[in-house]
């Protein structure tokens, strides 16, 4: 009796305690993570958060809704890697209907635990292009030849040697992510060398997606039973009637995403050159210099050039210099606003 009163006191000390570590998301939930708009550092960002947080929180599954119409290499394979190491099986759901995973996309679509596209989407054109269009150089100098092969490498490669380097590079990188996921290995290929596309139906019939869902519910019912290969070990999915847990952006990924998206990143870059042009080209004028070295820092950012914790201490030292140097230099208060800024 004695042993039995002191282990039931046990438990009324211990179960208050043990209810301290319980997760703000229950386990048996679905963690769902927005991806709308360009790829680049502040979403890679946000869905490594994403997914940690789902990992923290023992969630059964992730699915990772998406828009996109391609974006940053760097930024796509960060995502990659986070999918593939994740210990949370990663739904990747091109959604709502009339939604794409172009470029990019395609490459992270294929690297899911399970793909799914809602009806009237489509994914594909993954052929990777420079920013700005630079041509190579030597593209040009050597006369057209005509014999098979040749063409057959013009169709396969387009371009100069740096171009067929970066269209080589990514159809030997998706053909890996089909070969992991057992996914169409031909078609992927064609995606990147040839830019095809493909509606989801078209998808689902040539096993590029798993399957059509019309919303999350759906799909949430659809793939339960399904059995996939998470960090090299056969699970099997238990997702009908999951409870859902939306983790929205917060307001720094939101303003990073603006800040780095490709357009925007390539305006700042243009900024940033031609503002230190101007300044050394016309000394004392102060403000195309500030302008332009505050671009030039966000822009190396956007295009990964730059971390981000290194981006934002290089903003701080030019704050500080710019706020000093108001000090000394009439700028007629351009040097302490940029600073400030």
């Amino acid at each position: 009796m004695h042993r039995l009163r002191l282990l039931f006191y046990s438990l009324l000390i211990l179960w208050p305690l043990s209810l301290l570590g319980v997760p703000d998301v229950a386990p048996g939930q679905a963690v769902v993570l927005d991806i709308a708009g360009p790829i680049g550092p502040a979403v890679s960002d946000y869905v490594h958060r994403g997914l940690e947080r789902a990992r923290d929180l023992n969630a059964a599954l992730v699915i990772l809704r998406m828009d996109t119409p391609g974006g940053l290499d760097t930024a796509m394979r960060r995502i990659i890697q986070d999918i593939i190491a994740s210990p949370v099986p990663v739904a990747v759901f091109v959604a709502p209907p009339g939604a794409r995973a172009a470029s990019a996309g395609t490459y992270i679509l294929y690297a899911s635990h399970v793909a799914v596209m809602a009806p009237a989407t489509n994914l594909g054109a993954a052929t990777p292009v420079q920013i700005g269009g630079v041509p190579d150089p030597g593209a040009g100098d050597k006369p057209p030849k005509k014999d098979d092969q040749d063409k057959k490498d013009k169709k396969d490669a387009p371009g100069g040697a740096m171009e067929k380097k970066a269209v080589h590079d990514a159809a030997a990188y998706i053909r890996g992510l089909a070969q992991l996921r057992g996914r169409n290995v031909e078609w992927a290929e064609r995606a990147v060398r040839e830019a095809v596309s493909l509606s989801a139906e078209e998808a689902v019939k040539l096993k590029v997606a798993d399957l059509i869902a019309k919303d999350v519910d759906e799909l949430l019912r659809k793939i339960d039973g399904r059995t996939v290969n998470v960090l090299g070990q056969a699970r099997t999915l238990k997702t009908a009637g999951l409870a859902l847990e939306h983790l929205e952006p917060d307001w720094r990924s939101k303003l990073l995403a603006v800040i780095t998206d490709p357009n925007i990143a390539y305006i700042l870059m243009l900024f940033g050159i031609y503002g230190l042009f101007f300044e050394l080209w016309n000394p004392g004028y102060v403000l195309p210099g500030v302008i332009g070295a505050i671009c030039l820092l966000l822009a190396l950012y956007a295009f990964q050039v730059l971390p981000i914790n290194y981006a934002g201490l290089g903003l701080i030292l030019l704050g500080i210099a710019f706020m000093v140097a108001e000090a000394f230099m009439p700028s007629f208060g351009a040097l302490g606003i940029g600073g400030v800024i």
